[in-house]
């Protein structure tokens, strides 16, 4: 893992804090660490797999969090997972050039940050049920393009199950959480597949994202009115967004 030493302790300070942003909402925040890891020069070869890595965790207590609160939908979930898992093992096989890789990323931030500006929408006063090829459609595309680029897919389900009106807040988040974390570990499959291997690096960077992920996830779940947090966030994309795509 190749990445400026000299301001390792502000990464170390950073990195929870973009946990504990993501994991508030029930994310595990891996558009988040790219763009951490973008901005600290990491070598782009290690950033989609050590993305994923951490997604695995955050991602997962995040679901814990919002699961024992009582917001998951099972039926929900499957209607996206059934087709996200294959094709996101599939995405994660592809190796993307990392002028490529960094153009959609930048693309993928922007969706973020208008996802966190509720530009997609609030809760609806009604709920419609997911017809089977819209799930089966959506979850394909979304995993794919999660295991190309190193995310979970969480930025983009969310704001689409709230555009459309097929769950509420909280129950997108449990939802987009168990998406996150079953296509992180798909791509990551993906990853290993193709050769790709972890430093111990990677491996250190989990006990740090833990700490954020796990407030995160509790207070997001459980106290947490996530309007500032989602405008503190959107500044931070709108930053690393610029970057990656004119640098």
């Amino acid at each position: 893992m190749t990445f400026d030493t000299e301001h390792l302790w502000l990464f170390l300070i950073l990195l929870p804090i973009v946990a504990f942003l993501y994991a508030s909402v029930g994310h595990g925040g891996a558009s988040g660490y790219l763009a951490l890891m973008a901005l600290f020069s990491f070598a782009s070869e290690t950033m989609k797999p050590t993305a994923l890595l951490l997604n695995l965790f955050v991602a997962g207590i995040a679901f814990y969090h919002y699961y024992k609160a009582g917001y998951f939908n099972k039926k929900l979930f499957l209607s996206f997972a059934i087709a996200s898992v294959p094709f996101a093992f599939l995405g994660g096989m592809i190796d993307v050039d990392a002028t490529i890789y960094k153009k959609i990323l930048s693309l993928l931030l922007i969706i973020a940050i208008l996802k966190m500006l509720n530009v997609f929408g609030k809760d609806g006063d009604y709920i419609k049920p997911v017809k089977v090829w819209q799930g089966l459609t959506i979850g394909a595309i979304i995993g794919f393009f999660s295991g190309l680029i190193g995310i979970g897919g969480g930025i983009i389900l969310t704001p689409i199950i709230l555009l459309l009106h097929w769950g509420k807040m909280k129950e997108a988040a449990a939802v987009s959480a168990l998406f996150i974390w079953v296509n992180s570990a798909s791509g990551l499959a993906g990853q290993f597949s193709s050769g790709v291997l972890l430093s111990s690096q990677s491996f250190a960077l989990v006990g740090v994202a833990l700490i954020g992920g796990f407030l995160g996830s509790y207070y997001g779940s459980k106290k947490f009115n996530n309007k500032l947090l989602r405008y503190m966030l959107a500044f931070v994309l709108i930053i690393a967004s610029v970057k990656l795509f004119f640098i």
